[in-house]
């Protein structure tokens, strides 16, 4: 499908706004048509396809068995979050080691194949940086130079040449990261994305909840929870601690994570 990135000098005439892009959108929704990203406003930087492969990003492979899985979690996913009217979906888990990133991923890039939306995928484990290793990119920069080092959005944004799809992934890591999670910055960040583009899913690769508090702050910050599990081996009652940390009216359901490799 191809994107209109013209104005008509009639649309023009409609209304006053600040800047093209802002313009470009507000007719864009008039009509009923998808806005891809920006990717001048944002860093190329093209995928290493064997290391997707060999870290199981199977909804960039064609033909993947597992890809009608992930079609099936992605209906599932945006159904209930257009219930809500969310655009915002963090994904975590109760430990690590359950699968959380890579779901994400393979969510993120299953969702930039429909016609109709636009994903971003945020890394905000900010003690494992992980999201750009899986698909093979090299990264000096992620969310933590946002918010500490005031560096702007589009020096950290990552366009991986696949359309529709953009993330954020890179850069150090921090132990003590629960204050900046909460911080006026970040709560301001996850405000300016999530109302940049109107058709646009935002996907947070979360920390583990019960480690640490990082994924309970961020849940006061988004529109959607859904939490992965490790078949045959997260016990109910380590699911149930953690599902007690975070906002019951914000949580979707459970992602069953049957990989075992």
């Amino acid at each position: 499908m191809r994107f209109r990135k013209t104005v008509s000098k009639e649309d023009q005439a409609r209304g006053k706004w600040s800047t093209p892009n802002q313009l470009y959108m507000e007719v864009a929704v008039r009509r009923g048509e998808c806005i891809s990203p920006p990717y001048t406003e944002s860093r190329h930087a093209d995928p290493d396809i064997e290391a997707m492969q060999r870290n199981r990003c199977i909804a960039a492979i064609q033909n993947s068995p597992c890809l009608d899985a992930y079609k099936v979690l992605r209906t599932r996913i945006r159904g209930l979050m257009q219930e809500k009217g969310s655009k915002t979906l963090m994904i975590t888990s109760a430990l690590p080691g359950e699968g959380k990133t890579l779901t994400a991923i393979n969510l993120a890039l299953t969702c930039a194949k429909e016609f109709d939306q636009t994903v971003l995928l945020v890394d905000c484990d900010f003690q494992r940086q992980d999201v750009h290793k899986y698909l093979g990119i090299e990264s000096g920069k992620g969310l933590m130079d946002f918010l500490i080092r005031e560096t702007p959005l589009k020096e950290l944004i990552i366009w991986p040449g696949i359309e529709k799809m953009t993330f954020v992934s890179g850069g150090a890591t921090v132990r003590e990261s629960t204050e900046i999670m909460g911080s006026s910055r970040m709560h301001g960040f996850v405000k300016e994305i999530r109302g940049r583009y109107p058709d646009r899913l935002v996907i947070f690769d979360a920390p583990p909840v019960l480690p640490g508090a990082d994924a309970i702050v961020l849940s006061s910050l988004v529109d959607s929870i859904a939490m992965v599990i490790a078949h045959g081996r997260t016990s109910m009652k380590v699911v149930s601690n953690a599902l007690e940390l975070i906002p019951k009216d914000k949580f979707l359901g459970f992602i069953l994570n049957r990989d075992s490799g």
